[in-house]
C-alpha cells in the first residue's frame, strides 16, 4: 500500500485530496473506491489487497475525511465538489505510465485506456452513480454497496445519526466503544477488523487524545448538489429521489445489500434491477448498512464481478 494525495479545485480554491494506491499502476484495471459519510479510504484495505494482483486499486479520502482537507467554506461540501473530486480521482489513476522504450510508438498507435470500475458504499455509491450517469463517463463498471435510487428520509436522518459533534476520546477503548455502536449495522466482524475500524476512524491529538477522522460540518453534504431531486409535496416522503441518474446509467452493475438495511430497501432493489443498466444483486444476511467488505464473501462478490 501507498499514500499520496492530489489538489483539486473547489469553489473557494485548492484542497488536498488523500488516497491509498495499491497494485500495478500500469495494470489494465482501475478500481476506485470511495467510502461512506464519515468513513475513510482505509475501510477497503481488505478488498483492495485481494484486488491489487490484477488491478490498479485507489481508494480516496472525500473531502473533510481521513487525511483529506477539511474545507474551509463549510457550503462546499456537497455532491458537486465530490463528483468534481471523483473525476480528478479517475484521471489520476487511470493515467499509463510512459514507457520510453516504446516512446517512438506513441502518436502512432491509441492508447489504450485503462478499464475504471468504481466501487462505493453508501455516499461513494451515490457519487458514482451520478459520475456514470454522466455522457462519456469513463466508468466502465460500477459497485453500489447498500445505496440506490431512492434515500428514504428515515434513512437520512440515521445517516446524519453518525456525524457527531463530539468531545476527543481519552483512548483507544472509548473509541473502540463507540465504532462497536457506531457501525453495528457493518455485520459480524472479528476483532481484529474492529480493530482496523478503529485505529483508522481517529487522528491523534498533541495532548494524546483521540478525534474522530472527519469534519463535522459534513452533515449538511447529505442535502447538498445540484443533481440531488428533492420532490416536493406527497412524492417527498419518498426521500431523495436518484431515478433520473439510474435511468442514465449504461455501465455493468452490481448492488450489493445488507439484508437489514433501512438505507437500501428491498423494494427499491428490486425496482433497480429492471430500469437503468439492470444490475445485478448479491444481498448479505445478518447485515446492515452497510457491508464493511472485509469478510470473504463479499469481497469475493466484487472479485467476480471487477474481474468479469
Amino acid at each position: 500500500m501507498r499514500s499520496d494525495s492530489l489538489h483539486c479545485l473547489g469553489p473557494h480554491g485548492f484542497h488536498r485530496i488523500a488516497y491509498t494506491e495499491w497494485g500495478d499502476p500500469g495494470a489494465d484495471r482501475v478500481v476506485v473506491c470511495a467510502p461512506g459519510l464519515t468513513r475513510n479510504a482505509r475501510d477497503f484495505d481488505f478488498l483492495a489487497r485481494r484486488l491489487a494482483a490484477r488491478c490498479h486499486v485507489v481508494c480516496m479520502d472525500v473531502a473533510g475525511r481521513g487525511a483529506s482537507d477539511w474545507l474551509p467554506d463549510k457550503s462546499d461540501y456537497g455532491f458537486d465538489l465530490y463528483q468534481s473530486d471523483g473525476a480528478a480521482l479517475i484521471a489520476r489513476a487511470s493515467a499509463r505510465p510512459r514507457r520510453p522504450l516504446f516512446a517512438w510508438l506513441r502518436g502512432v498507435l491509441p492508447a489504450r485506456a485503462a478499464e475504471v470500475t468504481w466501487v462505493g458504499t453508501s455516499m461513494g455509491g451515490i457519487i458514482g452513480m451520478l459520475l456514470a450517469a454522466r455522457a462519456g463517463s469513463p466508468i466502465r463498471r460500477l459497485v453500489l454497496n447498500d445505496v440506490g435510487a431512492t434515500i428514504p428520509w428515515a434513512a437520512l436522518a440515521l445517516l446524519k445519526g453518525f456525524v457527531r459533534r463530539h468531545e476527543p476520546y481519552a483512548d483507544l477503548r472509548a473509541v473502540a466503544r463507540h465504532v462497536r455502536e457506531m457501525y453495528a449495522g457493518f455485520g459480524p466482524l472479528t476483532d481484529s477488523q474492529w480493530r482496523h475500524l478503529t485505529r483508522h476512524s481517529v487522528a491523534r491529538l498533541e495532548d494524546g487524545r483521540y478525534r474522530l477522522a472527519y469534519d463535522p460540518a459534513i452533515e449538511a453534504s447529505l442535502w447538498n448538489g445540484s443533481d440531488l431531486d428533492m420532490p416536493l409535496g406527497l412524492e417527498s416522503m419518498r426521500g431523495v429521489n436518484l431515478w433520473r441518474h439510474w435511468d442514465a446509467v449504461r455501465a455493468p452493475t452490481l448492488i450489493l445489500r445488507g439484508a437489514d438495511s433501512a438505507v437500501l430497501p428491498r423494494d427499491v432493489a428490486r425496482e433497480m434491477l429492471g430500469r437503468g443498466p439492470k444490475a445485478q444483486l448479491v444481498e448479505f444476511a445478518g447485515v446492515g448498512h452497510a457491508p464493511a467488505l472485509m469478510s470473504e464473501d463479499q469481497i469475493a462478490a466484487v472479485e467476480r464481478f471487477v474481474l468479469g
